[in-house]
């Protein structure tokens, strides 16, 4: 175990004393001991190596209500500006975002800020609230959860790039205005979480389509609530009544992982079902080529490469193009 990890998964035990989240210390260590031993990427150790590398650096300002933004250009020499941009390169592909860092400009795959300002209105505010954000990328949503005023923000992902991605970012998150011991990243699935039933606010953005059991997940997301705490879901649905569900077959728009698009009427009344109450759709929106698509940051095939080039209404397997909704609902 290196001294990097060790840090990380301490401050985040030490964050979880004296909460209502205390109880999750029952089981989180042997399992993040396990992770260390068993699960780690081949390339952890090399994408650890160069964060160490990352210079230190005391930015003059940091912005979270309305962007992830971190200092400016003036604050770093030109060669210090060229070292942080040629290490952030080496955790590419970069997918969610954007951020700014000293003027650093990570350009990802999805403007993740224009989902943010279409469902942070719908929301009950995030300020002094515990949150999960399950799937949580490399955290930018975390980040501007945190800018929200959320008084504790976790989020799990298993892969493991997107942990050191997050890591990165918060290496430059050195200024008083930021909450740095509130905000913390678990490489896990929901899956291996105890139902902790005490957090204020769960968000799921762009997962549900890629679980086999979607009810079985759904659980899971109601299992770490609160009674009472609020869901936020995000997912890929598809026109249609309640009774209108989409299974993909081998591949939806190249995405091999894709299981089932509901329409929103359906997944109303799978969240009814499963005990969510106050169940309000609050936006459904089609992606569009500006909002997903290949940059200096990733710079691989993206949401143009798996549409029809004659029909971009239709992925290149004839389905419906991605369109997503948003569904904020209560734990009873």
């Amino acid at each position: 175990m290196s001294k990097l990890e060790q840090t990380w998964l301490n401050d985040c035990y030490k964050s979880l004393l004296d909460s209502p989240l205390s109880h999750w210390l029952q089981t989180l260590p042997a399992l993040m001991d396990s992770w260390q031993r068993n699960g780690k990427h081949g390339e952890f150790d090399k994408w650890c190596r160069l964060l160490n590398k990352l210079p230190s650096t005391t930015p003059s300002n940091v912005h979270l209500a309305t962007s992830v933004t971190v200092g400016s250009v003036d604050d770093i020499n030109d060669y210090t500006a060229k070292q942080i941009e040629g290490l952030l390169k080496q955790f590419m592909p970069w997918r969610k975002g954007p951020y700014h860092i000293h003027d650093i400009h990570i350009d990802t795959e999805w403007r993740s800020d224009w989902k943010w300002d279409r469902v942070v209105p719908h929301i009950t505010s995030l300020k002094d609230r515990s949150v999960l954000d399950v799937g949580c990328g490399s955290g930018y949503h975390m980040w501007r959860m945190l800018g929200e005023g959320a008084s504790k923000v976790i989020g799990i992902d298993p892969t493991q790039l997107f942990l050191i991605q997050f890591q990165a970012v918060k290496h430059f998150m050195q200024h008083d205005s930021v909450k740095r011991d509130n905000i913390h990243f678990l490489p896990m699935g929901i899956e291996d979480m105890q139902p902790l039933k005490a957090f204020d606010t769960v968000f799921s953005m762009g997962v549900l389509y890629h679980r086999k059991d979607p009810m079985a997940f759904l659980t899971q997301l109601k299992d770490q609530l609160r009674k009472g705490g609020e869901l936020i879901l995000e997912t890929l649905v598809v026109d249609g009544d309640e009774n209108t569900v989409l299974m993909a077959g081998e591949r939806y728009a190249q995405m091999r992982n894709v299981w089932f698009l509901p329409s929103t009427a359906a997944l109303t009344v799978w969240l009814s079902r499963l005990g969510f109450e106050n169940i309000k759709v609050v936006d459904v929106n089609h992606t569009t080529l500006d909002e997903q698509r290949s940059t200096e940051w990733m710079d691989t095939q993206s949401l143009k490469d798996f549409l029809m080039p004659e029909d971009i209404t239709r992925t290149i397997e004839g389905y419906p193009a991605p369109q997503r909704a948003v569904i904020v609902a209560n734990k009873k």
